[in-house]
């Protein structure tokens, strides 16, 4: 079976809407109508007029995209598909947590669960973060969760004093300087780009640090010619089809390969993403006070991002 072909067909057929994530592999990315990061899928699926949403990318994405869309399907190719980071904050112990800090204002990273969500009063995304946050008064108190790479990082650049939940992703806190003076060595002449959710001394290491749309962006208007890339591998694809005549080498996870891989985006593949467009499932399945709880901080996370216009 030409499941491309297939895809394509079912997607005109059904009025369905294709979204993924940059680090899906690169022929998911190709069939999709929208390639994005977090913030910007988000944003798409809060526009869209059609008739089903297949989202190629982890389960707390697909969540979000069914808080806005609670009354059309929103199918995931592997609900198996989860995330280390939304896993690394399980929602007893942090509503414990946050009960220790009864003044604080929660601004969660869209990386949770919707249940974590609905214990927030505003979510973010890399791509918006530090405007979030920066959008309050700098006496007001925040607990931050659950990435605490992201939260130090927002803390350092904003002097803030964030409360950080003690959270990590394990495709970026893996990352080590060690791998990445190893690469400048070999390639002096390659810039260091680095995602926030990797640990402070490899962002300590970067020339730009930001979302994978940031990064992207940067490499298209940057005099460089050669990039080393700490995030997922995935990412790679854009940025060479943007910026064909650049070169970029991405940081490995370890030195067994030349690769830097999510098990969980890599669960998606096009039989999965086909047979989720043909039989609609697996749907994502959420309550109706869930959505309504969960989704009035995406709301005010894509408001704000409209009025300071993050895209």
């Amino acid at each position: 079976m030409n499941y491309k072909e297939e895809i394509l067909k079912l997607k005109k057929a059904k009025n369905a809407l294709l979204l993924a994530h940059f680090y899906q592999v690169p022929e998911i990315q190709d069939l999709a109508d929208y390639v994005g990061d977090s913030l910007g899928l988000a944003q798409k699926a809060s526009e869209t007029d059609a008739s089903m949403i297949v989202f190629a990318g982890v389960h707390f994405m697909a969540e979000t995209a069914k808080m806005l869309n609670p009354n059309i399907p929103v199918v995931l190719p592997d609900l198996d598909a989860g995330c280390s980071l939304a896993d690394s904050c399980p929602y007893d112990d942090f509503k414990k947590f946050k009960e220790r800090y009864p003044d604080h204002l929660v601004i969660s990273y869209i990386n949770t669960t919707a249940a974590i969500k609905t214990l927030t009063d505003l979510v973010c995304t890399s791509g918006n973060a530090v405007q979030i946050v920066e959008s309050f008064p700098k006496n007001q108190k925040i607990i931050f969760a659950p990435d605490k790479n992201l939260g130090d990082y927002i803390n350092k650049i904003t002097g803030r004093q964030m409360v950080l939940w003690n959270g990590t992703c394990e495709v970026h806190d893996i990352l080590s300087t060690e791998a990445i003076i190893k690469m400048q060595e070999a390639h002096p002449e390659a810039k260091v780009i680095a995602h926030p959710e990797c640990s402070a001394p490899v962002l300590a290491l970067a020339a730009y640090v930001g979302s994978t749309t940031g990064m992207i962006k940067f490499t298209q208007t940057d005099e460089a010619q050669k990039y080393i890339v700490a995030t997922e591998s995935g990412i790679l694809h854009q940025m060479q089809k943007l910026s064909p005549n650049k070169e970029f080498l991405i940081v490995p996870s370890d030195s067994t390969c030349s690769c830097n891989d999510c098990p969980y985006m890599k669960m998606n593949t096009l039989e999965k993403l086909y047979l989720a467009l043909k039989n609609e499932k697996p749907a994502i399945s959420l309550d109706a006070e869930t959505i309504e709880l969960a989704k009035k901080p995406i709301i005010r996370m894509l408001e704000i991002s409209k009025r300071l216009k993050i895209i």
